[in-house]
């Protein structure tokens, strides 16, 4: 998804050991327009799959499920990682390896939510080792529930889980794949047609942690500005125009 990929280049943050930062639109401040282009390619890879049914996990993968929702015209359920009193009943429960925590944890599903009617789509923001996929695939499992497919964001292609899944025989569609990703910033997308063929790599940078700030990036017309790249449109025009600084504007509106 080259809207996906485009947004990655110009507000994600590589950090040191092969964490991707979207943190500024994708899965902690949330661009609600793009999640619902999301969602609708979502729809349209896994149209004619006969979805019912959409699961994921908490926390990051709801706002992703709920917009993909949307275009389905189907609810949503997600596995729960911490113990709720909330949840009344029998339960389906899952031992999941976080990699990022250093530790296991078990994520929750009540059964009366998820049976063998079901034909679900699992959807998740990110794709790696697989560890949280593989809990929840066990769910569906213990419900004898139907996985129609599988969905994320991002897929870091460099790690197994997604050719593990895909040697399996899982529908996977990822959205961007990442190849190789490097502290400098660099990344190397791979191409893709619809989100399930694989054609070729190439490479593009993206703002490392020790020159994109913060990483937020201001929109700007149809694309995305820094407030350092639009002070530099501004130096550059005073010293090519004599204009005093006061009168130095950029020649399109913010929205």
């Amino acid at each position: 998804m080259k809207l996906l990929e485009q947004r990655i280049r110009e507000q994600g943050q590589v950090r040191p050991g092969n964490v991707l930062k979207v943190d500024c639109f994708l899965n902690h401040q949330l661009d609600v327009e793009l999640l619902d282009a999301i969602g609708a390619e979502f729809r349209r890879i896994f149209d004619g799959a006969g979805v019912n049914k959409i699961l994921t996990i908490e926390a990051s993968g709801i706002a992703i499920a709920c917009m993909t929702a949307r275009h389905f015209g189907v609810p949503v359920v997600f596995a729960k990682k911490a113990k709720s009193k909330n949840i009344d009943g029998d339960v389906f429960t899952s031992t999941v390896h976080s990699f990022t925590y250093g530790r296991d944890y078990d994520i929750t599903l009540s059964k009366k939510f998820l049976g063998p009617g079901d034909r679900v789509l699992i959807l998740d923001d990110f794709l790696a080792n697989g560890k949280a996929m593989r809990g929840l695939l066990d769910v569906c499992r213990q419900a004898g529930a139907t996985v129609a497919g599988i969905g994320v964001c991002i897929e870091k292609g460099f790690q197994t889980g997604g050719a593990e899944l895909r040697a399996e025989g899982y529908r996977l569609a990822s959205l961007a794949i990442v190849d190789e990703m490097h502290d400098d910033g660099t990344l190397t997308f791979r191409e893709q047609n619809d989100g399930t063929e694989k054609k070729k790599s190439i490479k593009t940078p993206v703002p490392s942690a020790s020159t994109a700030g913060n990483g937020c990036f201001l929109r700007v017309g149809k694309g995305f500005l820094t407030a350092r790249l639009r002070a530099g449109v501004r130096r550059r025009a005073r010293a090519g125009s004599g204009i005093p600084a006061a009168r130095c504007r950029p020649a399109v509106r913010a929205q």
